[in-house]
């Protein structure tokens, strides 16, 4: 009995560890990136201009990493998240250029073409039962064609005057507006993140999404509607996409349907590496947003150290295959 005892506390122990782990991990493991391109890089890498422009370059991964983690928790994946980018930058450059609209309805316009095909991917993987991999990866080509058939294969330009305040959400802030700190679009991804921190934490929607990623079929036998809530979050995280595309868009200020190639990686990859699992069930905002902080970090750093690319991709990915087998080993350990 009391051997039983022992080995119940020990098990608790060790889960109660893991659990820590998973949740400061991430942060432990962006303190420790930064510490070192701060002793290593030049000191222009610490100052509040560079944590500014590191702020400001991972609004784009991090807005539609949010979407993201919501599809991974349910277990899924959303390989089309780029192209849906590429796709929301074109829309919004056409409502613009030639639909003659206000600057707050192209957006709108561009994260509701964006929604419509999160729609589609979670009606699709609902409908015809495919796995999640092969409708976003034929969707992925899907979108990435309309962009460039909306755009005639080529860059819409916008006049300058149509912008307004869409090419200021990500730009520097002037000295008389340098009391807001963070450019308007860092603090919208903040904003949305809180939100969806507690859409997670209390909500139906958040609840039934980690149900389903632990375990479906016993989701399903306790009354959760699997299709719609999977229909549900594949919309958001169309329209998270849609507004990374805003983003970028205000970066770029022209719709650019070859933009975001390989997007869906670093979205992907900010989710794994905060924490997420691929395997479903697990993932919490927080992390997600350090694994995006960490990854421009290292872009930021390798850059001011003058370090070739080649070795940003390899740093980066030796941390995502860390992440995925740290993932592993928690669930075999918790087997």
């Amino acid at each position: 009995m009391k051997d039983e005892q022992l080995v119940s506390a020990e098990k608790a122990v060790f889960e109660s560890g893991w659990r820590w782990l998973n949740t400061l991990g991430p942060l432990l493991g962006l303190i420790i990136v930064f510490a070192i391109f701060a002793v290593i890089a030049p000191s222009s890498f610490s100052t509040v201009r560079n944590l500014e422009m590191i702020a400001r370059q991972t609004a784009i991964v991090g807005v539609a990493a949010l979407g993201m983690t919501l599809v991974i928790i349910l277990g899924g994946i959303d390989l089309s998240v780029g192209s849906v980018v590429a796709l929301s930058t074109v829309v919004i450059a056409w409502l613009l250029e030639y639909g003659h609209v206000g600057p707050l309805t192209a957006a709108l316009g561009g994260i509701a073409a964006a929604a419509a095909f999160g729609l589609l991917n979670g009606v699709l993987i609902t409908k015809l039962r495919v796995v999640p991999f092969i409708v976003t990866l034929g969707t992925m080509l899907v979108v990435r064609g309309a962009a460039k058939g909306i755009g005639q294969e080529q860059k819409i330009n916008v006049d300058i005057s149509r912008l307004a305040w869409l090419d200021e959400l990500l730009a520097s802030l002037p000295k008389e507006r340098g009391w807001m700190l963070l450019p308007p679009g860092v603090w919208i991804v903040i904003i949305l993140a809180i939100a969806m921190a507690a859409v997670l934490r209390y909500t139906r929607l958040g609840r039934h999404a980690f149900a389903i990623g632990s375990n479906e079929q016993t989701a399903r036998l306790c009354g959760v509607a699997v299709d719609r809530v999977k229909i549900i979050v594949y919309t958001l995280g169309g329209v998270f996409a849609g507004l990374g595309g805003l983003m970028q868009f205000s970066r770029l200020t022209v719709g650019d349907p070859t933009v975001a190639v390989g997007l869906e990686l670093d979205v992907i990859a900010a989710v794994v590496i905060g924490g997420g699992s691929l395997a479903g069930g697990e993932g919490s905002v927080l992390g997600t947003m350090v694994g995006a902080l960490i990854m421009t970090v290292i872009a930021s750093g390798c850059t001011q150290k003058g370090l070739p690319n080649w070795v940003q991709e390899i740093i980066t990915g030796a941390i995502i295959v860390v992440a995925v087998a740290i993932d592993r080993l928690r669930h075999r350990r918790a087997l």
